[in-house]
């Protein structure tokens, strides 16, 4: 016993430090999988916005951006100097390469967030630069990028904020050539000259009357967190069963026997579940079709719009934002300026009166109805 133990013993020490050695392979191995699929999900967006200065500093403060790099793009030049650039004879666009996390902050956001800095309406002009190197455009990476690229910018145009057509381009992705350093973050190493350039350039001032001002943006936002969607069971017991199967299960109420598509009183039309406002009596108009319809929505952040494909046809359906409620669809035979016709479910929506505005928590929306 004692003499196969002594040849067994070496060949024992062997195995286990084979096996302590594979362990940590191994363990090594998982690690570096999990670092790469960490890696792997990160996403890639690039806008041209005007003066990328500006986009770096809109961008820079959204959460789950990851990092932001300022450069050139959409041109035919290799490695171009920013005098390069400036001369409009290369085709590059100033441009901003955004590293996001999608599970924080999706691109369909990231969009939004280039809407509200940029002046959509003007072909090779923001504020007052002007030059091709001063395009406003959106530069997909992928086709999924470029169908919510077009989704969204026809979402703003149907809202009816501005008048004029929106004429951003989307185009496919080319080599981005990094600028030169001393404009990466720009608006914290030189400050003061960047706040004048903002002020100066009328970017400030454009954008405050497109979208409000910081506070009005701040409050809305603190607004938007209250309206979120509450367990399954208290939307179970909250709704009645026609609003539980509209709102939950895509259904649709009966046209002409429903609570509001006869209703002419002023006021505001919100989700029944969640509470956030959706649609203005002001917007309301009698479509014949014997549901509420709407020419545009009262807070165009509130709607999310997909295909649907159901009934053997192709529409575009209407949901809630914050919660998720079906709401109806949308069609474009409206009336103008917008051509478009909400077409809603009662079911799905809460009226308040203009009256009941204030003790509702819905205030900001009484200067709608005064006259």
């Amino acid at each position: 016993m004692l003499k196969f133990m002594n040849k067994s013993l070496p060949i024992l020490i062997i195995g286990i430090t084979i096996f302590l050695i594979g362990s940590t392979m191994a363990k090594n191995t998982n690690k570096t999988d999990k670092n790469n699929l960490c890696a792997e999900k990160l996403e890639k967006a690039t806008f041209g916005g005007g003066c990328f200065w500006c986009m770096q500093y809109a961008f820079d403060k959204v959460k789950g951006v990851v990092s932001t790099t300022v450069g050139y793009t959409g041109g035919y030049k290799k490695n171009p100097t920013y005098e390069d650039v400036s001369s409009g004879t290369t085709g590059h666009a100033e441009a901003i390469e955004i590293i996001f996390d999608p599970l924080k902050v999706s691109y369909p956001e990231l969009l939004d967030v280039l809407w509200k800095n940029i002046n959509p309406t003007t072909p090779n002009k923001q504020f007052a630069d002007e030059g091709t190197q001063y395009r406003s455009v959106i530069f997909y990476h992928n086709e999924e990028q470029k169908k919510l690229a077009i989704a969204s910018k026809e979402k703003l145009e149907r809202s009816g904020r501005f008048n004029k057509p929106i004429v951003t381009e989307i185009v496919p992705a080319t080599t981005f050539y990094k600028a030169e350093d001393y404009h990466q973050k720009y608006y914290d190493k030189n400050s003061l000259r960047y706040k004048a350039y903002h002020f100066g350039s009328g970017r400030d001032q454009y954008l405050k009357k497109i979208w409000g001002n910081n506070a009005e943006k701040k409050n809305s936002e603190n607004t938007d967190k209250k309206y979120n969607k509450p367990p399954k069971e208290e939307v179970k017991k909250k709704l009645n069963p026609l609003q539980y199967e509209v709102t939950q299960q895509c259904g649709t109420e009966k046209p002409f026997d429903n609570e509001y598509w006869d209703n002419k009183r002023e006021g505001i039309y919100v989700d029944v579940v969640s509470g956030e406002p959706l649609f203005s009596s002001l917007d309301k108009f009698d479509s014949g079709t014997g549901w509420p319809s709407f020419k545009k929505a009262l807070v165009p952040n509130n709607i999310i719009e997909k295909e649907d494909s159901s009934l053997f046809m192709t529409r575009t359906e209407v949901k809630s934002k914050h919660g998720d409620s079906h709401l109806g669809h949308v069609f474009n035979d409206g009336p103008e300026p917008t051509g478009l016709r909400y077409c809603i479910n009662s079911a799905s929506l809460r009226f308040i009166p203009k009256e009941d505005l204030e003790k509702e928590g819905y205030g900001q929306y009484k200067k709608l109805f005064e006259k």
